[in-house]
């Protein structure tokens, strides 16, 4: 017969392993959207870092802020950080709509001239109580050659096709590329 104490030594491996396995997290990427392909636009165009809120910057996923409580989704995280991840979707959707123009970021290794510098502030991006996620953004190009500015605050909303993590990222990925078509129209 096992005394209590030795039973103790001999479960807490067991007990220890039970804690350790909880589930791995869902690991998310926001899509890159297309579309409309533009003809014009300037030659070379740098996409600024993203500002981003601090709610927004960490590895969980917002859900929502509404009634004044952060509500992130268990389990599910961005598989990169959120900045970077809005900037590199965001240089693929301009690259796409603009042919005509070389579209990076300022965040890479490549450094070139650019025709136009693209500035983005996103002050939201999360779900509402209807469950549509809401895109509040402030874009700003300084144009050189000749020089001129374009500023714009948008606000985006798109439905949550489901509730769960998949379906609110797809409405993220749709906002997105929706505030690209806006800054591929400013670069017009």
């Amino acid at each position: 017969m096992i005394g209590r104490r030795r039973f103790s030594v001999l479960a807490l491996p067991f007990a220890v392993a039970a804690c350790g396995s909880s589930p791995e997290p869902g690991l998310y990427t926001l899509a890159v959207r297309s579309g409309a392909t533009l003809p014009r636009g300037p030659r070379i165009v740098q996409v600024r870092d993203i500002g981003l809120p601090g709610y927004l910057d960490r590895k969980e996923i917002v859900r929502s802020t509404e009634d004044y409580k952060l509500d992130v989704r268990a389990n599910s995280w961005w598989g990169e950080p959120m900045g970077g991840m809005l900037g590199r979707t965001i240089v693929l959707e301009l690259g796409q709509r603009l042919p005509n123009s070389k579209v990076y970021s300022e965040a890479g290794s490549i450094t070139l001239d650019p025709n136009a510098v693209v500035g983005i502030d996103i002050q939201r991006f999360d779900a509402d109580k209807a469950g549509n996620v809401i895109l509040l953004a402030q874009v700003a190009i300084q144009f050189n050659r000749p020089t001129r500015q374009a500023t714009r605050n948008f606000s985006i909303t798109r439905p949550v096709p489901t509730q769960d993590t998949p379906g609110h990222v797809a409405a993220m990925s749709d906002a997105l590329g929706e505030l690209s078509d806006g800054i591929a129209q400013m670069l017009q």
